[in-house]
């Protein structure tokens, strides 16, 4: 392969990583698809690709769903057991961040809901909402009608629109911020009541169970809610034991979401990221897998976390 031809698919890597990884919930599973991508570019007969970029993006998306429907990732999913990899904010595979659409497109609340879409619903709604492509372009990519495209794409906003009823309107960052700081210091103090002044009628709290669980742990109404996050930040012996030392807790944005991250000896071991509204949590995603925080914990690295707001313990 000559030089222009991997400088042209250099060029649009970052978009296809991110297009991958909205498609599929995993920053692994995305490179994995990229390179795959790279690959068939590398065999194709490039001389008859008209526009690169589209070529690209429709064989990226194809190799999506095709995962998206292997029996593996449909027996993860519908096992209970999937959860999306967070990423911290600025990470290039959260890609393009100007409207709300394309904010929202890269929520964890929003990426477990598509989980509930068909595939093809689900490529149409990223195609669409991330990245803006007409209905034209989206027919040509998945192979499929103008009419098929905006109906997929009408029947994926209605789903996710009943899902996310009532979970309060979007909040701006310092708000959701000044949210979470008192979330945490309710959660560090034994203050249950405030703990649930803090938390939406209907909350929600879903976790991996730092993987030791074959399924997501999920608990509903804020007594139940406050309960399971009273015992995740309490500090013990066995909980220092299985992060490898003391932990402190650190504020930051995952998936251009508030979050705290959980580091013991410079290595991320948890994360927890909030849906914040109307000055309330109404949902709370608890990570800690070591599988799901590996792109999480090099980014954290090379972050300047600033002063923890709760110390190591």
């Amino acid at each position: 392969m000559d030089s222009s031809a991997v400088d042209t698919f250099e060029a649009g890597r970052g978009r296809l990583a991110s297009l991958a990884y909205l498609l599929l919930g995993s920053a692994a599973d995305a490179e994995d698809a990229v390179q795959d991508t790279f690959l068939r570019w590398q065999s194709a007969d490039r001389e008859r690709i008209e526009v690169p970029e589209a070529w690209l993006t429709k064989v990226a998306t194809n190799i999506c769903l095709d995962r998206l429907r292997s029996a593996r990732a449909r027996h993860e999913r519908t096992a209970g057991a999937w959860l999306p990899e967070p990423l911290l904010d600025g990470d290039p595979m959260l890609g393009p961040a100007d409207t709300f659409e394309q904010r929202e497109s890269v929520s964890l609340a929003v990426l477990t809901l598509v989980e509930r879409l068909a595939p093809n619903e689900r490529a149409v709604y990223v195609l669409r909402e991330a990245f803006a492509y007409s209905h034209t372009e989206i027919a040509a990519i998945l192979d499929i009608t103008v009419a098929a495209s905006q109906q997929h794409a009408h029947r994926a906003r209605t789903r996710l629109a009943d899902a996310r009823r009532g979970t309060g309107g979007a909040a701006d960052p310092a708000a959701a911020r000044r949210v979470v700081e008192e979330f945490l210091v309710a959660a560090t103090s034994g203050s249950t009541d405030r703990l649930v002044a803090l938390l939406t009628d209907d909350v929600t709290a879903v976790s991996d169970g730092a993987g030791l669980s074959r399924r997501l742990l999920l608990h509903r109404t804020p007594e139940r809610v406050a309960s399971f996050v009273r015992a995740g930040f309490r500090s013990t012996p066995a909980k220092r034991r299985l992060a490898g030392g003391p932990t402190a807790m650190y504020l930051a944005r995952v998936n251009g979401s508030p979050a705290v991250i959980a580091v013991a000896g410079g290595r991320v071991v948890g994360a927890v990221a909030f849906d914040v509204g109307d000055g309330k949590v109404s949902a709370l995603y608890g990570i800690a897998a070591a599988h799901r925080l590996t792109r999480l914990d090099t980014a954290w690295r090379r972050h300047e976390p600033g002063v923890p707001v709760v110390d190591a313990r």
